[in-house]
């Protein structure tokens, strides 16, 4: 007799833990973000550290310890003890992003910090969230004294005021004028875990792009549009990729598949006029 087991791609494997969002497995899609990059990395393995430092925390905590303690002990396992802290010298490196690699060098970009920030807090049974806030994503905690906001890169909470401050650069960017001021609570809803996912591809997104890495690029594209099947742009992005790495059929396929759902979208000329140029040249 033979057995034939189909290992999954990556690709699939990925698809497998996003395509839902009831049961959405939020560590684990994040930890397998890295397999494009280190194919030989066992995500089994690094969720099995991330466990191995829940059960150290755990032990750390008397029975009756109240919701603000674990708080308090959190925080100074993570940041104290074992020194997870922002890579500043080296934010746009892609390990920065790479879970199973942040767990041994210790150094972080937000959104990956907070991932298995998250995960060690909800551990301990906080309530703990994501909040994707412009330009440094932190997490947040309900404890019945109210809402704590916390930059996961640090553990320091932050006040309204602070918060405030942090978002003023981005209020200028959005040329927000006083009358529309949005109100800060809107920036600080729970992100789901797919938006969280997503905001980590985008990372590296820009990081390839910007490298003109179109191998990396493509790879990244093509989980973003596993995670958002309806986010046209991202099917453009990869098309304008596969333009670029010489793979003119794939190519034409996604800026199609744009053009053909996208609706009236300003760059539709410059789309048209890109595709027929593909059109041409592989005629």
């Amino acid at each position: 007799m033979h057995f034939s087991i189909n290992v999954p791609t990556p690709l699939e494997y990925f698809a497998s833990l996003v395509h839902s969002d009831a049961d959405f497995a939020l560590l684990e899609a994040a930890v397998s973000l890295a397999q494009d990059e280190y194919p030989d990395m066992s995500v089994q393995q690094t969720l099995g550290e991330v466990d191995q430092l829940l059960a150290r925390l755990q032990r750390r905590l008397p029975a009756d310890v109240g919701p603000l303690q674990k708080l308090r002990a959190l925080n100074q396992f993570v940041y104290r003890d074992l020194n997870f802290a922002g890579n500043f010298n080296n934010y746009t490196d892609p390990d920065n992003s790479y879970v199973h690699v942040v767990l041994r060098t210790r150094l972080a970009i937000p959104i990956s910090m907070a991932v298995i920030w998250m995960e060690l807090a909800q551990g301990i049974g906080l309530k703990a969230r994501g909040v994707a806030f412009p330009g440094h994503f932190m997490v947040k905690v309900n404890l019945s004294e109210g809402q704590v906001v916390i930059d996961p890169l640090t553990g320091q909470s932050l006040s309204r005021e602070e918060l405030a401050e942090r978002l003023e650069p981005y209020r200028d960017l959005g040329g927000l004028v006083d009358d529309q001021e949005v109100p800060l609570g809107l920036y600080l809803q729970a992100a789901r875990p797919r938006e969280i996912i997503a905001r980590m591809l985008h990372n590296l997104k820009e990081i390839h792009a910007a490298q003109e890495d179109w191998h990396r690029l493509i790879a990244v594209q093509d989980r973003l549009i596993v995670l958002l099947p309806q986010v046209w742009q991202e099917y453009r992005d990869r098309g304008l990729a596969h333009a670029e790495a010489r793979h003119p059929g794939h190519a034409l396929e996604d800026l199609e598949t744009y053009l053909a759902n996208a609706g009236a979208v300003a760059d539709r000329p410059a789309i048209t006029a890109r595709a027929a140029e593909l059109r041409r040249a592989m005629h």
